[in-house]
């Protein structure tokens, strides 16, 4: 069977872009693959370290986020990251090999740091992408489920894992594959990139009314189409865009259809996708809201797959240790 690894940091809520993005595809990938999802604490707080209270409920928040989307803990193994110490292990003696100009060149290393709050230039947010490698190589992932901004993370960490072997003449490390979900992108409430640092985010916690306020009064339409009489064009409107990804085949012409022969207003257009996504969110959000109320069910489940996580990543470096012969004590 193939190894899957992924991630998500406990940052706060996940928004729609992470559940269709990640989190269907994270569900579809358990049924014959051996599979761990970690949340990654450790990259969180590179960038939220001056924030560090409120990753510890975020992790619990994200394991019944797992949980409530389908993950299954009998088929895929739910660990913490930081509570597995190897990954910092390797991500140490990998740095021995990896040029510092590749780290530097992170597309999203700027990108982040222009749109954070906090001050990045730490050694920890450099090293960011290094460490995603040892998380990756620690499980000799065969699939890594991404998303199109991740694909230069993952590159690098084909280049790390070819490195090391040509270095120490091994060829211990694999070259994991990109495993996209179907949906590509989710474009938050403004128009740009769903994200939290953005704040134009529909998020899976959202009650009800909250998206039905945000779809109505914050997600923008098309600015061609001043008034209610005017003809639209659905392909150049943001709001069909949520329609193509939560909507019925159905809904998708009959909307398309109203919006060019102007028989729908934007607001229609707008509600009609609020109701699809409380159908979408709404079970998702009770779910995680009861696994949330029994923490000791998540302690339980994250302990166990913690455990699981620490055999193979002290099998793996055993083995690195080895190649690179470091004294045993």
């Amino acid at each position: 069977m193939a190894v899957v690894l992924s991630g998500i940091q406990p940052s706060g809520s996940l928004h729609i872009g992470h559940l269709v993005g990640a989190l269907e595809n994270f569900v579809a990938l358990q049924k014959g693959n051996t599979v761990f999802y970690m949340i990654a604490d450790w990259h969180a707080l590179t960038s939220k370290y001056n924030q560090a209270e409120v990753i510890q409920p975020s992790v619990y928040e994200l394991a019944a986020t797992f949980l409530a989307v389908g993950i299954n803990p009998a088929s895929s193994s739910i660990f913490v990251q930081s509570a597995v110490k190897e990954h910092s292990e390797l991500q140490l003696l990998l740095s021995m090999t990896t040029p510092l100009s590749w780290l530097e060149r992170v597309p999203t290393y700027k990108e982040k740091q222009a749109n954070s709050n906090a001050d990045l230039n730490s050694f920890g947010f450099l090293g960011y992408p290094l460490l995603q490698a040892a998380d990756i190589l620690m499980y000799q992932a065969d699939k890594v489920p991404v998303g199109e901004d991740q694909l230069f993370h993952l590159e690098l960490t084909r280049e790390v894992a070819r490195r090391f072997n040509h270095i120490f003449k091994t060829n211990f490390f694999k070259e994991p594959q990109a495993v996209l979900t179907p949906t590509a992108k989710v474009l938050g409430l403004d128009g740009r990139k769903m994200s939290k640092t953005y704040n134009n985010c529909i998020y899976l916690s959202d009650e009800d009314s909250a998206i039905k306020e945000k779809c109505t009064r914050q997600m923008i339409s098309d600015p061609k189409r001043v008034k209610k009489s005017d003809p639209g064009n659905p392909e150049e409107c943001p709001v069909f865009g949520y329609h193509k990804i939560f909507s019925s085949q159905v809904d998708q012409e009959e909307i398309s259809q109203g919006c060019r022969t102007a028989s729908i207003g934007c607001f229609d257009c707008k509600m009609k996708v609020a109701e699809n996504l409380i159908v979408k969110i709404a079970p998702v959000r009770e779910r995680a809201q009861s696994s949330l109320r029994n923490p000791k069910s998540l302690d339980d489940i994250l302990m166990d797959g913690n455990g699981q996580a620490r055999k193979v990543a002290q099998g793996t470096m055993d083995k690195v240790r080895e190649i690179i012969k470091l004294p045993k004590f």
